[in-house]
């Protein structure tokens, strides 16, 4: 796929086919990704991967953790959106769009938890990438170089038919991602890649976002 069709087609997939995803798949995704730019070379990433009866074991317990009423919690700055600002109206668009492909309406409760639940299990993908950093770091570069290999792990994912999804949901309980895949307490945990073939046939796959126009987004300096 070309590098450009790549990153104007790609998207977040709510929902995955009940396919396992090859290790070697993985393996040569995460070999691309690593190309990624970072501060002075400094390649701060390091990944979890997880599948089958382990990541089964994890969903239970978040979801028996949330279900609990347990506050969800994680390791890193959680990114909140002041009601008023146009961030927030852009998340809240997103949610409508999502909830009106999903025939969900404002009033069905058990519906909105189901779909609350749907994140918390990591959209039901068959593999997920945990990225983790050094805890030695400054959170700041690392940050932003995490940023860099997580898309080219999306965009990469593509070549292999493959479809991902960005969530924080999956790190919202590190304790039992700790627990369950014996990772060190010198490791922060950042963000879950959920990763797998994408079921076409699900509603919220369907979705197409839109951008803003470049013409309300940049200032033009020294230029004609």
């Amino acid at each position: 796929m070309d590098i450009l069709e790549a990153i104007k087609t790609r998207k977040s997939i709510r929902d995955f086919k009940d396919e396992q995803v090859p290790q070697k798949v993985i393996r040569e995704i995460l070999e691309i990704a690593c190309r990624a730019p970072s501060a002075m070379n400094t390649q701060p990433w390091e990944f979890i991967v997880i599948a089958q009866g382990v990541l089964d074991e994890i969903k239970r317990i978040v979801v028996k953790k949330l279900r609990a009423g347990e506050k969800p919690h994680s390791e890193h700055s959680v990114v909140g959106w002041p009601i008023e600002s146009v961030y927030r109206h852009r998340q809240v668009d997103l949610a409508k769009k999502i909830f009106h492909l999903m025939d969900i309406k404002r009033e069905e409760a058990d519906k909105r938890s189901q779909w609350l639940e749907r994140g918390f299990k990591f959209f039901n993908a068959p593999a997920v990438i945990i990225v983790c950093v050094d805890r030695i770091l400054t959170e700041g570069t690392p940050i932003f170089d995490i940023g860099a290999v997580t898309q080219n792990i999306c965009l990469a994912a593509l070549h292999f038919g493959l479809g991902t999804c960005i969530e924080d949901q999956g790190v919202m309980y590190p304790e039992v991602l700790r627990e369950s895949c014996n990772i060190p307490e010198t490791k922060q945990i950042i963000m879950a890649i959920a990763v797998g073939y994408p079921n076409w046939d699900f509603p919220a796959n369907r979705i197409e976002t839109t951008r803003e126009s470049i013409d309300t987004l940049t200032r033009w300096c020294g230029f004609d």
